[in-house]
This record gives structure tokens, C-alpha cells and sequence, in this order.
């Protein structure tokens, strides 16, 4: 499913349900659970099974008709989805975790004619279907972030926690078309090797779901949420049927308990971004607003992250606001705001609080497929970690849809124009360096140089500069994808997908990432970045130079095959 079409569903899912509903309550095992009452899916095809093993398998096929599935423990509503259920000859199995259920009864509805039998494919087992190949699917980014199985998008709750990396996400578990909005997990110890858990938050009932947010650390447990010297993990989402809504944790981010009173904020709008404030000692949530049909950036205020009030908004963002500070790099003293929506185009400006007071921009850092991004709470470095949604990114055929772009470090730097946000890969993804080669020069060059490099399987990184003498055009092709600098136009081309192409003192520097679904090239050390599906052909030549119309020089060119973040394949998943 196209990103176009999922943003169009999830806008109208939004204006079909921000009604108010009822609270949602938690079973001790994390999940939500709702009343035997809620979201009955009229009967149909029902299973009575003794839950005996971890997971549940549902066979899937893309594009069987959507059927609409519940799942009851001893009678209790663990979850209502949509699914496209096909019980003969099925693409591929999602699963239900059931782990925290074991020896319990299981009851499974089914709008589906054929009584139990319709029903008799699911199956109980201690692995995750098809646990022995996943990662190792032909289209599995091998290190660009993508989810066992099902559709994500937004990435959700990005932050730091005792010795973890947790990316949250926007999930559909069961099918790889957007719908069924919940939250994934995955932590990694570096932001490159990722291990995916079970579900963070489940809806509270079908049609209310879980959309975009945001996770702090209340280290001064503001929230009164501590217990026994372990501060909390607050996450902040918004309840489609609901509003804005909090829940903390104190098992390292691995179960959820709702606060009961939320939610928090009601308004017409969603994706709430909480930060702490110093100056004024007090939480912000900077969140997207449509009050008066606007598209907003509204500022709320908190003391302890469950009263809030309005403070202030800016207007001309949407959707999945970030907010946050940076120091201007090489000017002591100085840090600007930055302020962005979800296509990522920013301002730079004053912040107290309450108001955001713009000073320059919007600018654009990032093109292509780029969506949504959000950066690291509470980063044990103090860095800026950003990671967004490569919206478009798809797998035909695979049991799984889109991924997360490269984890970047974002900085503040002075340019001829003023100041600009860059972003540079984190330096962990050097971890994932197998083989290198370097190349001290290459020309003057005009025309065609292959420098004999071959990749069976085209993971790689290229840095290079470019050193126009002359030259109209200057490029390079890694397994068959284009990368092309155009002088007269200053505009940089990557695999069809036109960006700006800086140079400096007559060099262009590029920085080139190739993944099976995508190309993603940070030029001008980084103040230009850029992500675009495409794939990459093994059988064309590893690395090609060109120079069209005149010479180019090229200094020092380095290529390093690069390893797979997916190092320990599961046998089950993490805890």
C-alpha cells in the first residue's frame, strides 16, 4: 500500500474516532484488555484452544479479503484486528505473542462462515513462523531497520534507558498494509543491532488505536511514578478514540501501566512530543493541532506529566512535531530551537517554554523518502539521534513493509547562507565494516571508469570528493543506481530523485549508503541528505566513476562491504 493512501486512512480514521471514549485497563502481563462487550465482530467462526505454547501463527495472504478477527483469554478481550485471513495456500504467518498467557484458554473469533473449521489453521508454537529465515529474506534490508513481520511506519518513543536504545514504532502485526495501529519495540546497545520485543501498547479497542508519540525518562520523578530508586519510562501517545494519553513503566520499557487519568489533552489533533524544559522546570508537549481547520504546532505545559495546559502555538507544521536545542558548532554560547513537522522542513528559533519564536527558515535537510522522523530522548552522549520512516520503502512479496532510515547525528553549523541543520551517520554503523578499499585518486577523468569492484550482495558504503576540471556532469553507479552532480544546475540526482548538490572550495564530498531497498547519500558533509527506494542490481558493476562534458578528479575514494545488523537471527523473540 502506497504511503499517499495510508496517510489519506489514517487522517480519516482520525476524523472518524477523535470522539471520547472509555479508560483502558491493563492485565499484569502489560497488554490492554477490554470488556467482553466491546467490538463484537457478530458472530461468525469461533475456536476454543488451551494456550500451551508462545505464539500464536495466522496464516496471511495480501489481498484475501480483510476479515475481523478477536482474540479472548478466559473471556476477556486481548485484541480485535483486521486481517487478511487465508487458511488455504497463504502467503506467509504473522503472530500474536501470548507468552504472558500461557495455560490459559484461548478463544478466537472470526467473521468468517464454517464454524471451528475455519478456524483450524492457527497453530500454537514456541518460535515465531518462519523464525529460521527471517532477516535473511532475498529483499531484508541488512541494516536499514525493518519489523518481523507486518507493516510500520512512524518511529515512536525514541529514547535512552538503562543501557538501551528503544525504538518504538507504528505497527500493523498482522499484514503489511497500513491498519491494526499499535506500537512495536526493538532495543539495540548501539543503535545498529536491533532485537525486536513484543508489542508495547495494544488499541484499547478495535477503531481506537495507537497513534504516534513520544518517550521521556521523569529522572526527578516529577510523576511520582518511582518505586524503589527505578525512574520511570513515560510514553505519550495519541488514543484515536481518546486524546493525548500517558503511560509509565518500570520493567525497562517492557510493559506499560495507563495512567488513570487519561487522557491527558483532548483536542482536534495527534502525535504529542514531550520534552523537560530546564529553564522553566517544566515538561512541554509541542504537538500537531487542527484547531480553526489550522495545521499547528500547539504547546502544552505540565509540572508532573499528567496536568496540562495550553500555553502557545506556531502555525504550519503537520503532523509528528520535534522539538529541541542544539549549540551552533564553533560559536561558544550560542544554541538555536529547532522546530519541524513530519516532512522534516525546519525553523530555527527561540523557545521559553510557551512560545516559539522563529528566526530563519523553513529549510529542508532531507529528501526523498523521508518521513515523520523523531530523535532520542535522554541520549547518554548528549548527541541529537535522528531516525525517520522511509516512507515508500516497500518489498513486494516479503512478509514485512517499509523501513527506518540511517540512525544520524544532527548538528548546528554556520554555512554562507546562515545556519543549517546537518545530519552525519552515527559513527556505530562503522561496526558493520567487513571489507574496505581505497582508491588515493582517480583521474582526470572524462568518461567511464569501472574500478573492478564486485558485491554479490550490494551492502556497501562510498565516500568520496569530487573534484570538477571542467566537467558539465560528474557521478558514480553502484550496482546500476546513479548518482549524478550536475554543475550548471547544482543539483545532485539520486537513482532519479533531485536534491541540491553543495560544493565547497570546487569539491563536492558524498557520503553514498546502499541497502537492498534503498540509497541514501548525505552530501556536502551532510547538509544536504537523501533517502530513495530503489534497488540495487548485483549483477552490474560494483563501482563506476563517470565525468561527462570535461574532467573530474577524484580524491580519494573508499568503499567498505558492509556486515548485516541482524547477527543473531531469533529463535523466538527478546524479552
Amino acid at each position: 500500500m502506497r504511503a499517499a493512501g495510508s496517510l489519506r486512512r489514517k487522517e480519516l480514521c482520525w476524523i472518524l474516532l477523535i470522539a471520547g471514549a472509555t479508560a483502558l485497563g491493563l492485565p499484569a502481563g502489560g497488554a490492554p484488555v477490554l470488556s467482553a462487550a466491546a467490538g463484537e465482530s457478530g458472530g461468525g467462526a469461533v475456536r476454543k484452544l488451551p494456550i500451551t505454547a508462545r505464539y500464536l501463527h495466522l496464516p496471511v495472504r495480501p489481498g484475501a479479503p480483510k476479515r475481523r478477527m478477536q482474540l479472548r483469554v478466559e473471556g476477556r478481550l486481548v485484541d480485535e484486528f483486521d486481517i487478511e485471513y487465508a487458511p488455504s495456500k497463504p502467503a506467509f504467518r504473522v503472530f500474536v505473542d501470548l507468552g504472558r498467557f500461557l495455560g490459559k484458554g484461548l478463544e478466537a473469533r472470526i467473521n468468517l462462515p464454517g464454524g471451528e473449521a475455519a478456524l483450524a489453521a492457527l497453530r500454537l508454537a514456541e518460535r515465531v513462523p518462519g523464525a529460521e529465515r527471517m532477516y535473511r529474506e532475498p529483499l531484508r534490508p541488512q541494516f536499514h531497520f525493518t519489523s518481523r513481520r507486518g507493516w510500520h511506519n512512524d518511529p515512536n518513543g525514541l529514547v535512552w534507558y538503562e543501557g538501551e536504545y528503544h525504538l518504538y514504532y507504528q505497527h500493523n502485526p498482522y499484514g503489511v498494509g497500513w491498519g491494526n495501529m499499535h506500537w512495536g519495540h526493538a532495543v539495540s546497545p548501539d543503535l545498529v543491532h536491533w532485537r525486536e520485543l513484543p508489542e508495547a501498547l495494544y488499541p484499547p479497542r478495535y477503531g481506537d488505536w495507537c497513534f504516534s508519540g513520544s518517550a521521556v525518562v521523569d529522572k526527578q520523578n516529577t510523576s511520582g511514578w518511582a518505586k524503589s530508586g527505578r525512574a520511570p519510562l513515560v510514553v505519550f501517545w495519541t488514543s484515536t478514540g481518546r486524546g493525548e494519553c500517558v503511560a509509565y513503566s518500570l520493567d525497562r520499557g517492557r510493559t506499560f501501566t495507563e495512567y488513570e487519568g487519561n487522557p491527558v489533552v483532548r483536542h482536534r489533533g495527534r502525535d504529542p512530543r514531550v520534552l523537560w524544559h530546564a529553564p522553566s522546570r517544566a515538561w512541554v508537549m509541542a504537538v500537531y493541532d487542527e484547531f480553526a481547520g489550522g495545521h499547528d504546532v500547539a504547546f502544552y505545559r505540565s509540572k508532573d506529566l499528567k496536568k496540562w495546559e495550553y500555553a502557545g502555538r506556531i502555525q504550519g507544521f503537520y503532523e509528528c512535531p520535534n522539538l529541541f536545542e542544539l549549540p551552533v558548532q564553533g560559536k561558544p554560547g550560542r544554541k538555536l530551537w529547532v522546530l519541524y513537522g513530519a516532512d522534516g522542513a525546519y525553523v530555527l528559533g527561540r523557545f521559553d517554554g510557551r512560545r516559539f519564536v522563529r528566526e530563519a527558515g523553513k529549510f529542508r535537510l532531507w529528501h526523498g523518502n523521508f518521513y515523520a522522523a523523531q530523535t532520542f530522548s535522554n541520549e547518554p552522549k548528549g548527541r541529537r539521534i535522528q531516525i525517520g520512516w522511509g516512507r515508500g520503502v516497500e518489498f513486494p512479496g516479503m512478509p514485512f513493509n517499509q523501513q527506518m532510515t540511517l540512525p544520524v547525528e544532527l548538528s548546528l553549523r554556520e554555512t554562507p547562507d546562515g545556519v543549517r541543520l546537518f545530519a552525519c551517520p552515527v559513527s556505530e554503523l562503522e561496526r558493520l565494516y567487513r571489507e574496505g578499499r581505497r582508491w588515493a585518486r582517480v583521474g582526470p577523468l572524462d568518461g567511464r571508469c569501472d574500478l573492478g569492484v564486485r558485491l554479490s550482495d550490494p551492502l556497501c558504503r562510498i565516500r568520496l570528493r569530487a573534484r570538477p576540471q571542467g566537467a558539465r556532469q560528474f557521478g558514480l553507479e553502484v550496482c546500476g543506481l546513479s548518482v549524478v552532480g550536475d554543475l550548471q544546475k547544482r543539483r545532485l540526482n539520486v537513482a532519479g530523485l533531485d536534491a541540491p548538490l553543495p560544493i565547497k572550495d570546487g569539491a563536492a564530498d558524498l557520503d553514498v549508503w546502499v541497502d537492498r531497498g534503498s540509497i541514501e547519500v548525505f552530501a556536502g558533509g551532510g547538509g544536504v541528505a537523501v533517502s530513495r527506494a530503489a534497488r540495487p542490481n548485483a549483477g552490474k558493476p560494483g563501482l563506476v566513476l563517470f565525468s561527462r562534458g570535461g574532467a573530474t578528479v577524484w580524491e580519494e575514494v573508499r568503499l567498505w562491504k558492509l556486515g548485516s545488523i541482524w547477527t543473531n537471527p531469533p529463535s523466538g523473540a527478546g524479552r
